[in-house]
């Protein structure tokens, strides 16, 4: 019996040992944490001081406080940034699809400001922007040292003034100057129209406004062609849009998704992750889709590509998108302003992130520049019905003759689309092919 208390004592005693032996470094180690960061702070505070009180000039202070915040966030990512009090509200406008500025979304690389995209019917747009140009001057004052707001500032000013960009695009041999006049931007989230029997859908960007505007567009088209079996199918074209909102990126998948997981994120800890999964009903009735990407097409654009990719809703189509695969969150801070901070990776359904290699499309289709169009000679073309004597055709009824020549008219339309939009012009011929091989092919 007393052989059994004492080996249970000193088992007892045994891991008391075991446990201060484990425990006491690591306690030593988060000790030793703690105090370098409160030196760190310490040094950041001393710091401050100095320059308040030996700086040549008097220093703003809240300034000085609101870039120290700003550079340690900018430090981590492209981004991850503080928001000013102005900077949040102009964002939160923004979400709500009206602004005022040059229509071009932005980021930052390696210190210059690179162009997302221009976006549609803009000032940006109208005056020959392009995705990957690179901004290096605003009215002759360098951007280099710049964080990202502080240019974006630079860029902003009142509706109708005029600013004067420099510009750094790759193939051409030297920078250049564009003149852009300074516009109220007010985005139309999804423009629609039917091209023949095929239903296009112009995303241009991801707000408040996005869903609502692509289901009525596509309700409006439908009932234009007599209903969804007369509709060839829908191109979603979600070229030079940079995204937006993560809510509308899964609305907008889940509009032509019956079941599945559209996307995923993945923070930190496994237990910040969240899955977003697609409810019953599909807009469209399984109709075939193209989606069109290109380098412009970034964050929302890429999830909802990736999504109807993974689930091989959609024929991919255009080039490589952007690869911007991380989540922002917004946390409002004291004083009116805001951080925004990347705080997860979003993945496919299929478990891949694309950050920082984009969605490669099914079917890879450069974009090709317009060229001029011979004029139409007034000469017939020579063809056997052009012959002197040749017999006519008389097979074919008054209504057979009529759908010959609209399928005619379509044919031409859609090769001067061609010229016009090449990669718009290829979907729509995906479409079209799908729709003569018959509901099987769908």
């Amino acid at each position: 019996m007393n052989k059994l208390i004492v080996a249970a004592i000193g088992g007892i005693a045994g891991g008391v040992l075991l446990s201060t032996q484990v425990a006491g470094p690591l306690l030593a180690q988060e000790d030793a944490r703690n105090a370098s960061v409160y030196q760190q702070l310490d040094l950041f505070g001393d710091v401050f001081e100095r320059i308040r009180g030996n700086y040549v000039e008097e220093v703003d202070e809240a300034a000085l406080i609101e870039a120290a915040i700003n550079g340690m966030l900018t430090s981590l990512d492209p981004h991850s940034s503080y928001l000013p009090p102005r900077d949040f509200d102009s964002m939160q406008v923004q979400t709500r699809g009206e602004f005022g500025g040059l229509g071009i979304e932005v980021t930052q690389e390696d210190g210059f400001v690179r162009v997302i995209t221009p976006m549609d019917d803009t000032p940006a747009m109208e005056a020959g922007v392009e995705a990957g140009d690179f901004i290096t001057h605003v009215d002759g004052e360098a951007l280099l040292g710049l964080t990202l707001e502080q240019a974006v500032d630079l860029m902003r000013g009142p509706v109708g003034s005029e600013i004067v960009i420099t510009i750094v695009r790759e193939g051409e041999d030297e920078p250049f100057d564009v003149t852009i006049v300074r516009d109220r931007i007010q985005l139309t989230a999804v423009r629609h129209r039917l091209e023949g029997n095929t239903a296009i859908l112009r995303v241009s960007t991801f707000n408040d406004q996005t869903f609502p505007n692509l289901a009525e567009g596509l309700e409006e088209m439908i009932a234009e062609v007599g209903g969804l079996e007369n509709l060839n199918g829908v191109v979603l074209d979600l070229r030079n849009n940079p995204g937006g909102l993560l809510s509308q990126a899964i609305r907008v998948s889940d509009a032509f998704l019956e079941r599945g997981e559209i996307v995923s994120t993945r923070g930190r800890e496994a237990a910040d992750g969240e899955r977003y999964n697609a409810t019953a009903g599909d807009l469209i009735d399984g109709l075939p889709m193209v989606v069109l990407v290109n380098g412009g097409s970034a964050s929302a654009s890429e999830i909802v590509a990736g999504a109807l990719q993974d689930h091989r809703r959609a024929v991919i189509v255009g080039t490589n998108t952007f690869g911007k695969g991380s989540v922002q969150s917004v946390m409002p801070l004291p004083g009116n302003g805001a951080m925004r901070l990347t705080t997860s990776l979003y993945y496919t359904p299929s478990g891949r992130s694309i950050q920082a290699l984009g969605v490669a499309p099914d079917i890879i289709v450069e974009q090709r520049d317009p060229v001029e169009m011979p004029e139409d000679e007034d000469r017939p073309a020579r063809t056997e019905a052009s012959l002197r004597g040749a017999l006519q055709n008389s097979t074919l009824t008054e209504d057979e003759l009529r759908q010959r020549e609209e399928e005619r008219a379509e044919a031409e339309a859609t090769a001067r689309l061609r010229n016009e939009d090449y990669q718009l012009a290829y979907a729509i011929d995906i479409l079209t092919g799908l729709g003569a091989l018959g509901p099987s092919a769908n």
